[in-house]
């Protein structure tokens, strides 16, 4: 019967005019059935595109992240790079005011005990490192090898307590002793006469005495000069020029000290 109701309405359709009218108010009534029938797959394609739009922009909001990291990564290697520059630029200008033949070093490592002011730079044996040479910075004196191996040394500061330096005032040049007191801002004067003529702001240069520190470096500045009238002795507290604690390119200095044709085994510091 379905066969033959679609062949009538065929042959109606082939020869009768006014069956294409029919046809249009059939069409007319189906399409709001056919609207219905298409919402499921609109609603699902609009689901997957915003689906797709989330995904691709979660997708897009990582890699801008990434980028933005490795952007502000390399804006402070950028950062870091200038400073360092500004540095060497600093010990360069050092180097160029250093008499005395100089090797540039480097900071590798810092002793973790807060009472033993020493470090580690990448200069030993084998690059003509010895015991007792003296370091720089751009601002003066840093301290002395106090242990030498191959490919490393080890560098005591002057403000480390078991430390002392020779120096004299660049005004008069008055002589004196300069102990470490265990802080990296101030060491002091020993055994300063209470008469002696010593005053704020004096800047202590390295004399030369004792054969370790070549003579003429600048050490430290006098801070403080405290004179007590039942003491001997003045009280000279002085703070050092050198960036003891923020310097990480150091100078090697080698004065007229000979060095020894066999250097010391590694691990024995020369007290």
């Amino acid at each position: 019967m379905l066969v033959l109701m679609a062949l009538l309405l065929i042959i109606a359709d082939l020869n009768w005019s006014k069956m294409r009218d029919t046809r249009g108010y059939l069409s007319l009534l189906i399409t709001p059935l056919q609207w219905l029938v298409d919402v499921p797959g609109r609603v699902a394609d609009d689901l997957s595109g915003v689906l797709v739009d989330r995904t691709t922009l979660l997708k897009e909001n990582e890699r801008l992240k990434s980028e933005a990291l490795l952007l502000e990564r390399k804006v402070q290697q950028i950062a870091a790079l200038t400073a360092e520059n500004l540095r060497l630029r600093e010990l360069l200008d050092g180097k160029e005011r250093v008499k005395d033949e100089v090797m540039l070093a480097e900071l590798i490592g810092v002793n973790p005990d807060p009472f033993l002011h020493q470090v580690i730079i990448n200069r030993g044996v084998e690059d003509r490192a010895y015991i007792g040479q003296a370091v720089l910075d751009a601002g003066g004196v840093i301290g002395q090898v106090v242990e030498a191996s191959h490919y490393t040394s080890r560098v005591m500061m002057i403000t480390d307590a078991r430390h002392a330096i020779p120096v004299e005032i660049n005004r008069n040049g008055l002589r004196a002793i300069a102990l470490g007191k265990g802080v990296y801002d101030e060491i002091e004067l020993e055994h300063v006469p209470d008469t002696a003529d010593v005053r704020e702001g004096d800047l202590l240069i390295s004399s030369g005495l004792g054969g370790r520190f070549p003579r003429g470096y600048p050490v430290a500045v006098v801070t403080g000069v405290i004179r007590d009238p039942g003491r001997p002795f003045s009280l000279v507290t002085a703070k050092p020029t050198a960036r003891l604690d923020k310097s990480r390119h150091l100078l090697l200095v080698r004065g007229p000290r000979e060095v020894p044709q066999e250097p010391p085994a590694a691990g024995v510091i020369d007290e």
